[in-house]
């Protein structure tokens, strides 16, 4: 799949979002996204992913961690339904 996206950990009562880190997705499905990232990230974070062109600019929850040396594996899900988002129009 390989989807280029910018993160930002969403900090709840924060109206100003930091893209902080470009990473990519690995694997994708219409609820889940798989992804590496240099950010520490626990469990329950939420994250705005937005890719280049802004077709797909949404908040996920990470629902599983994997550390290793320098970087974190991060499974998340979608807060909310996102049609289409792998297929674009």
């Amino acid at each position: 799949m390989r989807v280029p996206v910018q993160l930002a950990r969403v900090i709840e009562g924060s109206a100003s979002i930091d893209f902080s880190e470009s990473t990519v997705i690995e694997f994708g499905t219409p609820r889940e996204v798989l992804f590496a990232s240099k950010t520490p990230l626990e469990f329950a974070d939420v994250l705005r992913v937005r890719n280049s062109d802004g077709s797909l600019d949404e908040e996920v929850r990470v629902v599983a961690v994997q550390y290793q040396t320098g970087k974190t594996l991060v499974a998340a899900r979608f807060r909310r339904d996102v049609p289409n988002w792998i297929v674009k129009p």
